[in-house]
């Protein structure tokens, strides 16, 4: 990353820093003229680039101000009104019409049609606590900006200005800018953060300076005053950016093709390795371009989106990019997995929906694009190498990933043995490290490089050395030289086997596992922002990003303490922790296993979580399945998949799929007639009906009965299971169940409080039979029950 650049970066991110001393109650003025006395006295750093930007990237501002016709001011002018014009702000700050007191407002406000009026209260980011939208959490006061500006000028005055700590500035603006909003003109819905405007700025000041660089090189000399100040509209129609995205495909068969032995640390590993994978893959190709995070708009679940110079070097770039990367895919995991990548041209006046829809258009188009290139993976060469590999003696087949090669003692190939060496990392390593040399513990990685776990102090050893390429933290935010990013990890565990888990089960020793993810995402990502009523007003860039960071924040980050602190359980006892280990959970899907008890009531945890966090615009569905500890995981979570697609094709979705028996009911979506399995519910109806209901009438029942009552629940659940079928043994079976009720009464000379359990028990029992919904629930509660008090032996 050239100099120039940098202090371009820099420049953008710091043009709106006047925001925050303003909202202060301290001085008074316009927002970058007390920015720009800010950086001059308090930090005493007086480059002319950086400091031109925040001072002159306004308008009237401009128009008076005595720089050079080149001056980055420029360039930080036009991103910042691209950027604030895509999160619709009609007024200046500095304008009549504000309340600097404003609190930030939920992009869920307006998400999939919600009209709330929720607010975050004031925060900053620096933990797994969960941030909640409230109705009322009163004005920002001085004190907390206050709070906000000491912590800034304490981390800024840690950081050099070079490219090296580009990212780093970043983290710092995250940490501390992402509950404050960008705009407090009143009016206007504020539900942009200054942290996202001010990286979204940065993105298009970056793109931007490199496509007029291009222009100016092949075509003509520009001049920045004349075509970004004064032909400002002009330069709106131009197609200066790339809107970008990466998919990994294989990405199942990768993670789940393993053996039984340490399956969940190998679980853990595999699903990790592709993640920083792809982080690896996006830091490349932005070094590459000399870019910074700045212009990631969205990663996860093996994908992404960036935003890019739209230049000839940029489309080289990214087609070497792509070809380097799929043959060392090829090299070292045969087919298993392949990178598509699309690009769609797009100017600023499409990125904020103008004409109406197109906004909509580009993802579309981008999907589209990868859809293809995934039906057409491999070109001539490609297949020719695949025909023409050549195997050397004493070559086998790899136990997990299956290539032929030679392998350990294990049976494992190198990258496989590696992974697995590199899981205790997951959970117990601070930092993980990309290095260009490889070592005993290392895993590699494309493009000549090799991930290594890492404490603080090997970090600071290493970070000198000619092998050091960049370091991730973990959880945390952490500044320093080449500290590319932190990453969000679901790291909680409780236990390390799948023996352990299952032990600390309630009754029977049993695994539970869930699979689950949101419904409809990719739909709202597109369309989720479009409404009539208000023309299409919010279908912005920066809502998208800021969707996407908090579902990432949500999953990747939030999803420790939802595990952390239980809230539900079924039994209405105080847990202090969930007997459960998080495989994955990132973008907008989790996949958890544990006790089979703590996984259905994690599950309802999460649901919950999620229902709060979105204000209801989002859903969850998935699948929850029970298994010995010694059955083989990637065929559990193949079937638990099963499960969860179950659960996808229930009317409105927002469901479970859990302890299914083969039967099915119909059910109607519209004139659809849908046949859904007998296990999947609406949340509301698992929870409410299955357990609060009928799951709490039978453990008030049987819990005071004998051990004769207990055996009397098999016959009853089988009798219940027959009385679905049709065919003529169905009043036959129904009367059989009323007679075993019968059977159950207790003796005239029992207890009252028994008398009366029985009665109330034998009643709710005699309705439930006659209704198919009740029937269908019955099943799921007595199951569950069983499973509850059942020994091992039994």
């Amino acid at each position: 990353m050239d100099e120039e650049v940098v202090k371009l970066i820099i420049g953008a991110l710091l043009h709106d820093i006047g925001k925050v001393i303003y909202r202060q109650g301290q001085v008074h003025g316009r927002h970058s003229e007390i920015g720009y006395e800010f950086l001059k006295n308090n930090l005493k750093y007086r480059d002319k680039e950086i400091m031109e930007s925040v001072r002159y990237h306004h308008g009237n501002e401009l128009s008076k101000a005595k720089i050079d016709d080149n001056s980055m001011a420029y360039i930080t002018y036009i991103a910042d009104n691209i950027a604030a014009a895509a999160d619709r702000r009609n007024r200046d700050e500095a304008e009549f019409g504000y309340d600097k007191a404003t609190p930030l407002e939920p992009v869920f406000n307006i998400l999939n049609g919600n009209k709330a009026k929720m607010y975050y209260p004031p925060a900053v980011l620096k933990n797994e606590t969960i941030i909640n939208p409230q109705e009322d959490v009163g004005k920002y006061d001085t004190s907390f900006y206050n709070q906000v500006m000491a912590n800034l000028t304490d981390n800024l005055r840690g950081l050099e200005w070079s490219g090296e700590y580009v990212n780093s500035l970043l983290e710092v603006l995250e940490a501390n800018l992402s509950f404050i909003p960008s705009s407090t003109a009143k009016g206007e819905v504020a539900d942009i953060s200054l942290y996202d405007h001010l990286k979204l700025t940065a993105a298009f000041a970056t793109n931007i300076y490199y496509y007029l660089k291009y222009i100016d090189e092949n075509n003509e000399k520009v001049d920045y005053r004349e075509r970004l100040y004064k032909n400002t509209n002009t330069f709106y129609d131009e197609k200066a950016f790339l809107l970008f995205s990466m998919d990994i495909s294989g990405i199942q068969k990768f993670i789940y093709t393993i053996t039984s032995k340490n399956a969940l640390k190998n679980l853990r590993a595999r699903s990790f390795y592709l993640e920083i994978m792809m982080e690896h893959i996006i830091d490349t190709l932005l070094n590459e371009l000399g870019l910074s995070r700045t212009n990631l708009l969205y990663s996860g679940g093996g994908h992404c989106y960036l935003l890019l110079p739209n230049t000839q070097e940029t489309l080289d770039c990214i087609k070497n990019i792509e070809s380097r990367l799929n043959k060392w895919l090829l090299e070292k995991y045969d087919i298993s997995l392949y990178v598509a990548s699309g690009y769609v041209p797009c100017s600023a006046n499409e990125l904020q929906n103008k004409p109406d829809g197109c906004y909509s258009t580009l993802f579309r188009t981008i999907s589209q694009i990868l859809s293809e290139k995934k039906m057409k993976r491999y070109g001539a060469d490609d297949i020719l190498y695949l025909n023409h590999m050549h195997r050397g003696t004493g070559e086998r087949e790899c136990k997990v990933c299956k290539k032929v090669t030679k392998l350990s003692e294990n049976d494992l190939c190198d990258n496989c043995e590696n992974i697995m060496k590199f899981s205790k990392n997951i959970l117990y390593t601070e930092f993980f490290t990309i290095t260009s040399k490889a070592s005993e513990n290392s895993v590699e990685l494309p493009f000549d490089a090799y991930l290594v776990g890492e404490s603080t102090e090997s970090l600071k050893s290493h970070m000198n050395q000619s092998d050091f390429i960049r370091t991730y933290g973990k959880n945390k935010m952490y500044t320093g030289k080449h500290i590319a990013t932190k990453l969000w990890v679901g790291n909680y565990t409780t236990g390390e086997t799948m023996e352990k888990l299952a032990s600390k089960s309630k009754g029977i020793s049993r695994i539970g596992i869930l699979r689950a993810d949101v419904d409809n995402l990719g739909q709202t990502i597109v369309s989720g922002f479009e409404n009539k009523e208000n023309h299409n007003r919010y279908v912005t860039l920066s809502r998208t990003s800021t969707l996407s960071r908090q579902l990432s924040l949500f999953f990747k980050l939030y999803i420790n303490d939802i595990l952390s602190n239980p809230k539900y359980t079924i039994d209405h006892s105080n847990k202090k922790e969930r007997n459960a280990t998080i495989v994955y959970s990132g973008g907008d899907d989790v996949f958890v296993v544990g006790a089979w008890d703590d996984i259905v009531e994690a599950a309802v945890d999460i649901h919950y979580a999620l229902k709060k966090f979105t204000e209801g615009t989002l859903s969850i569905s998935g699948g929850i399945g029970f298994y010995h500890d010694k059955y083989p995981i990637h065929v559990s979570a193949y079937e638990v998949a099963d499960l969860e697609d179950e659960s996808k094709r229930i009317s409105g979705k927002d469901a479970v799929t859990i302890l299914p028996d083969g039967a099915t009911h119909i059910e109607t979506d519209g004139d659809i007639m849908l046949q859904i399995s007998d296990g999947t519910y609406h949340w509301d109806e698992f929870v409410e009906r299955v357990i609060e209901e009928k799951y709490e009438v039978i453990v008030n029942f049987f819990s005071n009965s004998d051990e004769r009552g207990k055996n009397f629940l098999y016959n009853l659940l089988e009798l219940i299971r027959n009385c679905d079928e049709d065919g003529d043994d169905k009043p036959i079976n129904f009367a059989r169940y009323v007679y075993l009720l019968a059977r159950m009464e207790p003796r005239i000379t029992s207890d009252e409080n028994v008398k009366r359990n029985y009665r109330e028990f034998s009643k709710k029992m005699y309705e439930w039979i006659k209704s198919d919904r009740d029937r269908r629930e019955l099943k799921t509660a007595i199951t569950m029950y069983v499973y509850s008090i059942r020994e091992e032996e039994e």
